[in-house]
């Protein structure tokens, strides 16, 4: 872990803003990393008879074409558009080849982190902020850190993925000219064959043998993106069929010879022991085979899920008590009390004299807060875990192989090297598969069922009780304004740390401020001459965690909230005093294209309202209007209209649909959602306590993708952090109530 612990160190003396980013490709070289130099080439060792690999990515036997996927596909659709990437330049048809998921392997680091991890703002293209970033890279490159988070998938493959294809591509046209005699020049691809003069076609798994004598062609370039057959155009995923048929396997859905099944029963008060427990009445239930204590919990052992869920339901356990407060007002005072230089993660930002700012013109003061909440997807904490006297094996879908060979060797004293991951299609994640509470107890498990595969299934209730949920903060917000202008900013926020907490848990602990917290506190573009930014990391609450757009997801709510006051105290219009204030020409552009998507004309009037919200996440630039009525039986939402500038729009429909879904998600949770501590436990412990948005309340959904930036961004988590303050101003402009707080549901009524 030494390498990670290094780059732990350099990215936040850095100021990274999270396991998150985008990243440009030509001014880093990230080229190298397609090539099987870059970080070795872990499919070479594994090669069968007469076949071959050109890098990390793809395989030819004589019987098949397999494609890997270096990301964890979580419902994002990086099952499907990681591969056709590489057979756009491979000249592959879908259905021609095979998917596998990557193992551990240093080759398959994550360059999407560079940006994200460098102390410059996202929009910054000078010749300092890329030197930075390329120092940032390397310093990726050397740890080998593999990880899918932060919408990072699309910017760190598009190139070294596209890449892969070509060499793969030139190297099959090399063998088949030396097979043919024919030039290379004179060979063409189509449909995974190389098509000799003449028309003679020769399939690429038949060249398999004599491409592995060929000398790999590095210097392969890319197609233009004017001759891609499938990139940039509408098309469907590869795995929809198989979704909508229900053939696709997830990993709750894998079963092996001779399994057993688990499921657990952990104290609900995070991260503490088990005291005592009767298992008296668990032990004569029907299919029950053992009772298992582990670290902080016990386990049952049955026939099948179901009768191990009902097993350890009805263990009776005695639990330690919590170390965070046990009642969640309690926690908001914690919290409360967390403005003080003891506790100060860092002024990440200061323009002006903000001070001298505040004392002209009218000044606006305002407090805003967001609860804890829940990842829960839909499918719940699972995997299959086989310990051997050789070492374990574990089949789990999450987004951090590394770590997880990491934590189950620890767990049971093992080396990491000993752990064989197979990565699986995971039921969504929103930051829950970067945790590791269902990969520590299987270890645990397995490891007292030496020689049985067991498969462990949470149920729903304990996957929400040990979901290490979103953070919980608290802003604090000083502006002022004069003469139509905005003056000044003071932007101040505590909250717990996610990514520390995530670091922690995952071996590799930092003292440094949590850049999170600044997501969507700092980044912002509009020209206000006194400005700071300024986080506060609250001490001895509940562990929190990542999720869907992690700190912006709160930060983004408060900072835009703010704005949107400070623009209605100066008299000006929402939309057109965003435009003019802001300082970028792209991000200006994404915000007038908005105003011309919406009609944007000013107030609406007679109950209905509308309300705009700028915020850049991960690199991502997005702007949102979102239309409600005010009717009898409370606000309904009507429309939202979303603009976000990704550079490359690789596929129009997954894109549509992640925008889409982010604006549902970042919806949903601000009108309904929070988790609250009673006892020391979570409250909330299914879907019906912690609703998301409901189909009935869903309005029409507009979307429009840019490619302005120069850099390739992603977008699985950008559309959520400006859904929460563009609905927040909506409902101002409707009736005159400002919310502060998520979820707003406590305010007003939703129809």
């Amino acid at each position: 872990m030494g390498h990670m612990q290094s780059l732990s160190r350099r990215a936040f003396v850095f100021g990274s803003a999270a396991v998150a980013g985008g990243i440009a490709f030509g001014a880093y070289g990230n080229a190298e990393a397609a090539t099987p130099s870059a970080n070795g080439n872990p499919l070479a060792a594994g090669l069968g008879p007469d076949s071959v690999t050109f890098n990390p990515w793809v395989e030819i036997s004589p019987d098949k074409i397999t494609l890997i996927a270096q990301h964890a596909d979580i419902g994002q659709g990086v099952g499907s558009a990681q591969p056709i990437m590489i057979a756009e330049e491979m000249d592959l048809d879908p259905g021609q080849f095979e998917i596998r998921f990557a193992g551990p392997s240093p080759a398959y680091f994550n360059t999407g982190f560079a940006d994200e991890f460098a102390p410059f703002l996202a929009a910054d293209q000078s010749s300092a902020a890329e030197e930075a970033r390329a120092a940032v890279l390397e310093n990726l490159r050397k740890s080998g850190l593999q990880m899918t988070g932060g919408s990072s998938t699309i910017p760190d493959t598009y190139e070294k993925l596209r890449v892969a294809g070509a060499v793969a591509r030139e190297t099959l046209k090399a063998a088949a000219a030396k097979r043919s005699g024919i030039a290379v020049a004179d060979l063409r691809t189509q449909s995974g064959h190389v098509i000799l003069l003449g028309g003679t076609k020769i399939a690429y798994v038949e060249l398999a043998a004599e491409a592995a004598k060929v000398p790999p062609v590095l210097d392969a370039k890319p197609r233009d993106p004017s001759k891609w057959r499938m990139l940039g155009k509408p098309m469907t995923r590869l795995d929809v069929r198989a979704k909508v048929m229900g053939e696709l396997k997830f990993g709750i859905d894998q079963k092996m010879d001779s399994m057993l099944y688990a499921s657990v029963k952990l104290n609900p008060n995070k991260g503490q022991p088990l005291k005592s427990y009767d298992a008296s009445k668990a032990r004569s239930m029907p299919g029950v085979k053992k009772i298992l204590e582990i670290k902080n919990g016990v386990a049952a052992i049955a026939t099948n899920s179901w009768y191990a869920i009902k097993a350890a339901d009805a263990i009776a356990c005695e639990w330690a008590p919590s170390v965070y407060p046990a009642e969640q007002a309690d926690h908001w005072k914690v919290l409360e009390s967390s403005f003080k230089p003891e506790f100060l993660g860092k002024e990440w930002r200061k323009i002006g004299d903000v001070e001298a700012g505040l004392k002209t013109g009218t000044r606006v003061e305002a407090e805003y807060r967001a609860p804890y909440v829940a990842h829960q997807p839909l499918e719940p904490l699972n995997g299959i875990g086989l310990v051997t006297d050789k070492g374990m094996e574990i089949w789990v879908g999450h987004q951090s192989p590394q770590f997880v060979q990491h934590v189950a060797a620890t767990a049971i004293g093992l080396k990491p090297e000993q752990v064989t991951f197979h990565n699986q299609w995971s039921g969504g994640s929103f930051g829950h598969r970067l945790e590791y509470e269902n990969v520590r107890v299987l270890a645990e498990i397995a490891n007292q069922m030496r020689g049985t595969p067991i498969k462990l299934v949470f149920s729903r209730e304990e996957d929400f009780l040990q979901d290490i949920p979103r953070q919980i903060a608290i802003a604090r917000h000083r502006g002022s304004v004069d003469k139509g202008k905005i003056v000044a900013a003071d932007l101040q926020l505590a909250s717990t740390a996610p990514l520390k907490g995530l670091l922690e848990r995952s071996g590799i602990p930092s003292k440094d401020p949590d850049g999170q917290l600044a997501a969507g506190l700092w980044n912002v573009y509009y020209d206000i001459p006194n400005f700071r930014a300024t986080t506060y990391e609250a001490q001895g609450l509940s562990p929190s965690t990542t999720w869907r757009s992690v700190g912006a997801s709160t930060a983004g709510f408060f900072t835009e909230s703010f704005i949107d006051e400070l623009i209605h105290a100066a008299g000006l219009d929402p939309m057109k005093a965003r435009i003019e204030m802001c300082a970028v020409p792209t991000y200006r552009k994404l915000l007038e294209t908005l105003a011309e998507m919406s009609d944007w004309k000013g107030p609406l009037g007679n109950g209905r309202g509308r309300g705009v919200a700028f915020v850049e996440a991960f690199g991502t630039p997005t702007a949102e209007v979102v239309e409600v009525t005010k009717t009898d039986s409370g606000i309904r939402i009507d429309k939202v209209w979303v603009v976000v500038d990704v550079g490359k729009v690789v596929d129009p429909v997954n894109f549509e649909n992640q925008v889409q879904g982010g604006v549902i998600w970042g919806l949903g949770h601000a009108i309904n959602c929070e988790l609250t501590y009673a006892k020391g436990a979570v409250q909330q412990t299914n879907y019906n306590h912690h609703e998301a948005m409901r189909i009935y309340q869903c309005p029409v959904i507009e979307v429009r993708g840019l490619e302005n930036d120069p850099k390739v961004r992603g977008v699985g988590e950008p559309p959520v952090p400006p859904a929460a303050p563009a609905l927040a101003n909506a409902i101002f402009a409707a009736t005159g109530l400002r919310i502060r707080e998520m979820p707003f549901n406590k305010f007003i009524d939703f129809v």
